[in-house]
């Protein structure tokens, strides 16, 4: 692996600002991010990420590759539910289990963002169509959730309708795809109009954000390590497995490193915004101070750490 890559994806200054959020709670300083500023730059983030996507997708052809793309993603979000579901019952509850399965099977927009400002350090293009597979994977992976949920337990009983309604009017979602879509329809110079605000303040919100993201991270890791070592392993070593498994599988999809890469990086994420959301209206008995910090305060950073140069590492070299 390329070390000198590890130790400068370290040092990046977004990366920093995480671990100062989770310094800042654990010394129990007053530090904190309004909650109104940290929706509007959430939302300015999916915004930026989204409009920027359109307009590169805008630029091509809906390919053969970018189809058989968008089909391997929704597989993604499908088949990893289901696998982790049942290494989750052997230590959880049913409920637990189904809703951590739904998180890891989803995806996770931050740590998106974070990848795609990763590529453009190295100076690969995201490519445009991989904004639509994100987006693309979030709701399978919750309704997937709540079905296994429901098959091991009767006494669940989920409404489809109210399934299939909040997957796809997730503000999340909704955002996301219509900015690929408005990004889609502009032209060239209706963007540029625009660039200060979608691209040039870009990074500085970003480092901002991942503040907050520290700050609510170090705010959980008390509560979280109560319920032992599983959840621990679990929450460094799945989002490593399937990073690395899925960096691997999809050289039969494309030959794109920046595609392979964005790929390996949405299995191997995990949702705290989506499927928590999902989860709480539907699942009420599965337990938010388990799958939010297993995501948030494990999951995430081991991605935006270690994770980012071993999958980059393996699409290159395997």
């Amino acid at each position: 692996m390329n070390f000198s890559l590890l130790i400068e994806n370290l040092t990046n200054p977004a990366l920093l600002f995480f671990f100062l959020g989770i310094v800042a709670k654990l010394l129990k300083s007053d530090l904190e991010i309004p909650e109104n500023t940290s929706k509007f730059i959430s939302l300015y983030l999916l915004f930026s990420i989204g409009f920027k996507g359109g307009q590169e997708l805008s630029h091509g052809i809906l390919s053969f590759e970018i189809i058989v793309s968008l089909l391997f993603g929704l597989f993604i979000s499908i088949i990893i539910p289901v696998y982790t579901f049942y290494i989750l019952r052997k230590k959880l509850s049913i409920y637990d289990s189904g809703a951590i399965a739904a998180a890891y099977g989803s995806v996770s927009a931050v740590t998106f963002v974070t990848a795609s400002n990763y590529l453009e350090s190295l100076m690969l293009p995201l490519h445009g169509h991989m904004v639509a597979v994100m987006a693309l994977m979030e709701s399978p992976a919750i309704i997937m959730g709540l079905v296994l949920i429901s098959l091991h337990n009767k006494e669940i009983k989920i409404k489809k309708s109210s399934i299939i309604n909040h997957s796809l009017t997730n503000g999340s979602v909704l955002l996301i795809i219509g900015s690929l879509i408005i990004g889609y329809i502009a032209t060239t110079k209706q963007a540029e109009g625009i660039k200060p605000f979608t691209t040039d303040i870009y990074k500085g919100f970003l480092a901002i954000f991942l503040l907050d993201m520290g700050l609510v991270s170090g705010s959980r890791l008390k509560t979280f390590f109560q319920f032992g070592w599983f959840p621990v392993l679990f929450s460094i070593f799945t989002p490593l497995f399937n990073g690395i498994a899925f960096a691997y599988l999809s050289q039969w999809v494309t030959t794109d490193v920046s595609n392979r890469f964005i790929f390996a990086i949405l299995a191997a994420s995990a949702s705290y915004i989506a499927v928590p959301a999902a989860m709480k209206i539907n699942v009420p008995k599965a337990n938010p101070s388990l799958y939010l910090p297993m995501a948030l305060a494990l999951t995430f950073p081991v991605n935006i750490t270690i994770g980012m140069p071993i999958y980059l590492y393996v699409i290159q070299n395997l």
